[in-house]
């Protein structure tokens, strides 16, 4: 454990303890709520044409609120976010806008620029930045343009439209620090880069989320005005969980009011019960309606108005506190700025503790906002299934088209937490697999939430009773990779590396649940009985030739190697954790028996599957492929060079034998079962000895099908890119592969970038970009074999260049070429800006980093949802092991 512990790493101490609640409140406003499934209510789930973002400002929400840089509680009972408007938009700017699938050519995607710039763990300080134009915002000419579009040219973005001409924008910061848990310091500072003044309408906006409109909650918050403090106006709130708490406001800004409801008189054409709605500030401040906010200065959502007309070149700054301690004369005294000052310090102090092998000012920086968009990404997700189904009191019944739909099987689901989201504008849901890699990344900086993060999703509210893990809330029964056993294992390691204590209760208890969800995989993922694996399309969207979730054109089905890669992966990690725990219960060993022998099978069906001498693994080639059943039993190999003949390799694992020598009872059975069953021996390599006895690899390939494989992964022609490792080889570049079915022809190809299909909705694409998970996986997984063969197993890396590296060199060489993604190059340009000259060379744009969702397998650029920090704050772990 750390000695001298900083001032962060004690409150996270008072948090884990429970003496002190620093992380009640936090960054947890959704970006975007409008377009969810959650607020969709339609007849046919048409969740974005039902909700969308011009119903946003004047509709309220049944599930959860959005804002720009906000805060909630932990209940999103009291909200806390920025509205803007600079004097010439249509719309005030409470929201981020973007586009839905059918506006956009290549899927939902923002259309605005913000960064997460810090966060610590508490958020004892936050700071976010939004880039704000003082050009009207071009919301029609997106649209315009990119419903124009195809599937081959690139997405068309806010800076293509001119709108950051002459620099006419603004950079608004905004600062959290905390003094106590409950008392939080807000700064926003606005500066002008255009070259004239400029105007901007500041409006911080403090709201209750709405709880009384749905027949359930009779109980109504209360904002008012409260009394003056000198030189601050102060809005007081009253709320039946919180009790009393106070906004202050410096200055004398005009405090407006009214009432997050929905004004129903705009979107439904029906008469207002009050005249006091949702986008009254809105209507007040852009529309110069007066009546539109209430004078008696009360309501549930209220906002001073501050009119900054602010010199080019300077800054305008707003400061405000959040608390639950009574104002006072102080409340904007010398303090105020000392506790920033504090705060920073504080995180500063935390983030050098954390940022290992990394030693470079651009390294870390990119660190830096990695960990702060992985924790600035935390959300309020409220969505119990039973009620959207059925319908709450006092409103109209949900169509009947519902209880046969969308999550009709998850009635059990009652979801009110805290939770890592992949991407809050685009992605606002969690995602069961994504979450494991955040979890990985989160506990470098806060292993309790993650080991929460995993806990949740293992719960009886989250878990269905059959054992499946809620994908995602478009579609809870799909099926996502089974790596909540692999992050778990990673997490316990993590925590135990950083405080020097290994948490064994949270391993068993994850463990245990995990026995469901594999039992699960078994009884349902296996067609024929054989091992061998399918699961649809597992998160890798498009990758297959056909969709991999819906019924096949050709029927049958198809035999996955990635399916049973995973579940070959599965079985060595529950293996590996029933051997932590049963070092200290004995009962542990049978598990890890049935799961050491469940991985044999699993192994050998691969290359034998039911005993019928078909293979996934092709000897001709070298690698692993999809395999077609057809109704008739036949099987055909689908030899697309992907990302799904990778996986396999993920399943490895090493058995030393001071562990093995401890667990007598597994050491019995598992020389009986190598001594007494077939084919063991295929599937286990011991080849390699200690001092302390023979060594046992067990992996999904053996060494000679590893280095045929590694022959494809390195070649800089195939998978290796100066990037990291493509989901698709670029071999099928000129060589797509083509498969005729009842005279239509199904065809893969290398697309480097963007999807150029419709297939799987086509706003994802696994045909050749760079995805950050498998890359991370793979890394691991060499390190794996070489902790195994050591320095004597070298391949060439790159394929025909020559050199020869040990796995752990190669691994090391992954590595790096990923970091590259984000760090500068001698040139000073960074991959993942592509060609957009202001981001890579204007000195206040290219140090801002957008962390992506997949990357071009070619040149680099990021793509997909633009903060998908989730997964792709792996990058932090990477610099942290491996530097740049």
């Amino acid at each position: 454990m750390k000695k001298n512990l900083g001032a962060e790493d004690q409150r996270l101490g008072e948090a884990r303890s429970r003496t002190r609640n620093w992380k009640r409140w936090g960054p947890y406003l959704s970006e975007r709520q409008w377009g969810t499934v959650r607020e969709d209510y339609s007849p046919f789930g048409t969740a974005w044409d039902y909700f969308p973002h011009d119903h946003a400002r004047s509709r309220a929400y049944r599930w959860g609120e959005d804002g720009i840089g906000g805060i909630s509680d932990r209940h999103q009972f009291i909200c806390f976010a920025l509205a803007f408007w600079n004097g010439k938009d249509p719309i005030l700017k409470e929201r981020l806008f973007g586009l839905v699938p059918t506006e956009s050519n290549h899927g939902e995607d923002v259309k605005e620029y913000y960064y997460y710039l810090d966060s610590t763990p508490t958020h004892s300080y936050m700071q976010f930045l939004y880039k704000y134009p003082q050009r009207a915002f071009p919301y029609s000419k997106l649209i315009e343009v990119s419903r124009r579009r195809t599937k081959f040219q690139p997405e068309y973005e806010l800076i293509d439209t001119g709108v950051f001409a002459e620099d006419r924008y603004f950079d608004i910061f905004v600062e959290y620090a905390k003094t106590t848990p409950e008392d939080i310091l807000i700064r926003i500072s606005a500066f002008n880069h255009g070259p004239e003044t400029a105007e901007l309408h500041t409006l911080p906006t403090v709201w209750f989320r709405n709880t009384w409109s749905w027949g359930q909650d009779p109980q109504r918050p209360v904002l008012r005005q409260g009394s003056d403090i000198d030189a601050a106006r102060v809005v007081q709130l009253e709320h039946n969980y919180y009790g009393q708490r106070w906004l202050s406001c410096e200055g004398s800004p005009e405090l407006l009011f009214t009432e997050n409801e929905t004004n129903f008189e705009r979107i439904f054409g029906l008469t207002n019960t009050s005249p006091y709605v949702k986008d009254g500030f809105h209507n007040f401040v852009i529309e110069g309606i007066a009546g539109a906010v209430n004078p008696a200065l009360t309501g549930t959502k209220a906002a001073p108005h501050y009119r900054l007309e602010i010199p080019a070149g300077e800054i305008g700054t707003v400061r405000l506190r959040l608390s639950d301690l009574p104002p006072s004369a102080d409340t904007f005294g010398p303090n105020f700025e000392t506790s920033f000052l504090e705060r920073i310090t504080d995180a500063n102090t935390f983030y050098t503790q954390r940022l290992g092998k990394c030693k470079s000012a651009d390294g870390n920086n990119v660190q830096r906002q990695a960990f702060a968009g992985l924790l600035w990404s935390k959300q309020f997700f409220h969505f119990d299934a039973r009620t959207w189904l059925n319908g709450d009191p006092q409103q109209p019944p949900p169509p009947p088209e519902r209880l046969k739909g969308r999550n009709k099987d998850w009635s059990h689901l009652y979801n009110a937490d805290i939770f890592s989201m992949p991407d809050k504008w685009e992605y606002p849901w969690y995602a069961a697999w994504d979450l494991a890699f955040h979890s990985v990344a989160l506990a470098i900086v806060d292993p309790d939430f993650a080991k929460e993060q995993l806990v949740l999703m293992l719960r009886e509210w989250y878990m269905h009773p059959n054992g499946q893990l809620p994908a995602y809330e478009w579609a809870f029964g799909d099926v996502n990779p089974p790596v909540h056993a692999w992050a778990a294992w990673r997490v316990y390691k993590i925590e135990k590396r950083i405080r020097g204590v290994a948490d064994r209760a949270f391993l068993e208890r994850v463990f245990q649940k995990l026995m469901l969800n594999f039992t699960w995989w078994v009884n349902r993922k296996d067609a024929e009985g054989r091992n061998v694996f399918q699961g649809g399309f597992l998160g890798l969207d498009n990758i297959g030739i056909f969709d991999r979730s819906a019924p096949l054109p050709t029927g049958g089905h198809i035999e996955q190697s990635d399916g049973t890669g995973w579940m070959g992966m599965f079985c060595l990690n529950m293996l590996t954790i029933a051997l932590e725990l049963a070092r200290q219960n004995p009962t542990y060993q049978d598990l890890a028996s049935k799961f050491f022998e469940h991985f044999v099978h699993i192994a050998h069906a691969m290359k034998d599957i039911g005993g019928l001498g078909f293979s996934l693994w092709d000897d001709d080639d070298g690698f692993f492929y999809d395999a077609l059943c057809m109704p008739d039993g036949k099987h055909r190999m689908l030899k697309v060079r992907s990302a799904v003949g990778l996986i396999p390799l993920f399943g490895v694992e090493s058995l030393e034998p001071d562990i093995v020598d401890r667990l007598s009872g597994f050491k019995r059975r598992m020389e009986w079962f190598i001594g007494n069953v077939p084919h063991v021996r295929d599937h286990i390599d011991l080849s390699q000895t200690s001092a302390a006895g023979t060594r046992r690899l067990l992996a999904m390939v053996n060494r000679e099908q590893l280095v045929r494989a590694l022959r494809y992964i390195l070649d800089e022609n195939e998978f290796l890119s100066p990037y990291g490792v493509r989901s698709l080889s670029r071999f099928h570049d000129k060589h797509p592969f083509t498969l005729q079915v009842d005279g239509r022809e199904f065809k893969v190809d290398y697309a480097p970038g963007e999807s150029t299909t419709y297939l799987f909705g086509g706003n994802s694409n696994w045909r050749g970009p760079i995805w950050f998970p498998l890359n991370y996986l793979l890394i691991e997984s060499l390190q794996k074999f070489h902790h195994y063969y050591g320095d004597e197993l070298k391949v060439e890396c790159p394929t025909g260049s020559g050199q020869f590296m040990s796995l752990w060199g190669v691994a090391v060489e992954i590595s790096r070429r990923l970091n590259r993604l984000f760090l500068r190059n001698p040139a000073g340009r960074r991959a993942v800006f592509g060609n957009v000259e202001k981001f890579q060379t204007d000195p206040d744009w290219r140090d801002y980093i957008m962390f992506f969702e997949y990357f071009n397998g070619d040149n680099g650029q990021g793509l997909g949802a633009s903060h998908q920090t989730g997964w792709t704050a792996l990058v932090a772990k990477l610099l942290e092991q491996s530097g740049e």
